[in-house]
């Protein structure tokens, strides 16, 4: 018997951008099809370029590997390096260009909100259906339905059509039943990125137990900690390729290697995002206050200034933005959306956030930035920015070396035993 669990042979994975609808796939579109390939051919042949603005994208290119049986696998990379896709052709959501993906045993996956639900079935039928589709009987699923219902708390809403369910408890009832249904095969996309930080623990603490007892899971996350916490190994994607498969450590570093890359590259011109994109990202810098003259260096214990500048301003437009750390994820995540009475209003397209006495310990952080019009995502960008913090002092006191394992020091008192004058 084959110790493979998931097994991807050369697989590509190309898009033709800027076509309009593809028809319905029968004799006349082919026809159609094949007399605009001889407009086109006769067209560049004239030196005009036809197809409008048609474009060639290929979100993989040759991706090989192969994954154990009981292994866990972490898969990074930034927005567009081809992880989503991957994942839907192994999920038989969609089909490679060319090469092929197979897996061993029943899959559980979930690779966004919602996927695999019907809208108008309650949580209750949705649940039954999707352990129907990994091919279990009703009796399997009954065993295990109260374990998921608690483990999602979706309790009062279970016998709800899931249209009326927010984006979190879409998330956590889609976790739970892939978790809990007994897959060989588990995929997870980004899941810990929604729903509160005990949902979080529940969704990482039930990853570990999976793989203790020895099923297969396919894990992409931007949480380096999680990663290198959870996975045996890791595999690095970029531009459709593969550039790194080893030990999560060394994964994490190349990963972050090319984070460094991207953040040094021109904010406006990055290709790398998602949104809307109707008010974009086109500049942004961090330094502490007063020290304009020098970018991306903050001091411990002084205010840090955070900078984003739009292409234009817009009603309800809000700015977001995560910190991460190098070594242990994510530290905080920042919103305008959040407004107290001291903010204020600048006369210029840009945002601007302090921070007072940095509480951050020297090392190197990158940042994540959104834009959103109301609930509508207009601009992201991974790794908009990176910056270091050099050592400092809060409220008087000096930052130790010792003090370097942790993330941040807030700031603190101490009472201690000696002689009272």
């Amino acid at each position: 018997m084959s110790n493979t669990a998931i097994s991807v042979e050369r697989v590509s994975k190309h898009y033709r951008l800027g076509k309009g609808p593809q028809g319905r796939g029968d004799f006349r579109d082919a026809v159609t099809a094949g007399i605009r390939r001889v407009k086109r051919r006769f067209s560049r042949n004239r030196g005009a370029e036809a197809g409008g603005a048609a474009r060639d994208l290929w979100a993989l290119q040759d991706v090989s590997f192969e994954i154990r049986k009981g292994e866990v696998v972490g898969l990074i990379g930034h927005n567009g390096a081809g992880k989503s896709t991957l994942l839907k052709i192994l999920s038989r959501i969609t089909d490679p260009t060319s090469g092929q993906a197979w897996f061993e045993g029943r899959l559980g996956s979930l690779l966004e909100v919602g996927t695999g639900f019907h809208p108008e079935l309650s949580g209750r039928e949705n649940v039954y259906l999707s352990g129907a589709i990994l091919g279990m009987t009703r009796r399997e699923i009954a065993r295990r339905f109260d374990e998921i219902v608690e483990f999602s708390d979706v309790g009062r809403f279970i016998d709800t059509p899931v249209k009326r369910y927010s984006s979190g408890m879409y998330v956590r009832l889609g976790f739970a039943v892939a978790a809990h249904l007994e897959p060989e095969v588990l995929i997870v996309d980004e899941v810990l990125a929604v729903g509160d930080a005990s949902f979080q623990r529940k969704c990482m603490a039930k990853m570990q137990s999976a793989a203790n007892e020895g099923r297969t899971i396919l894990f992409v996350s931007h949480n380096m900690g999680s990663i290198q916490r959870l996975c045996h190994r890791a595999i690095v994607l970029r531009a459709g390729r593969i550039i790194t498969d080893g030990e999560p450590l060394e994964a994490v570093k190349q990963y972050l290697a090319s984070t460094a890359e991207q953040s040094d590259l021109d904010l406006a011109r990055r290709t790398d995002r998602r949104g809307r994109g109707r008010t974009r990202l086109l500049h942004a810098t961090a330094c502490s206050a007063g020290h304009d003259d020098a970018p991306g260096l903050l001091l411990h214990g002084q205010t840090a200034r955070f900078e984003f500048h739009v292409s234009e301003v817009a009603p309800d437009l809000t700015c977001r933005f995560t910190i991460y750390s190098h070594l242990h994820g994510t530290v905080c995540r920042l919103t305008s959306l959040a407004a107290a009475p001291g903010d204020g209003v600048v006369p210029a397209p840009r945002f601007v956030c302090e921070i007072p006495d940095l509480p951050l310990v020297p090392g190197q952080y990158r940042v994540n930035a959104a834009i959103l019009a109301g609930s509508v995502l207009e601009d992201h960008v991974e790794s908009a920015l990176s910056f270091g913090v050099e050592y400092g002092s809060l409220d008087g006191r000096p930052l130790t070396p010792a003090q370097r394992s942790g993330v941040f020091v807030p700031r603190h008192r101490w009472t201690v035993p000696g002689t009272v004058n």
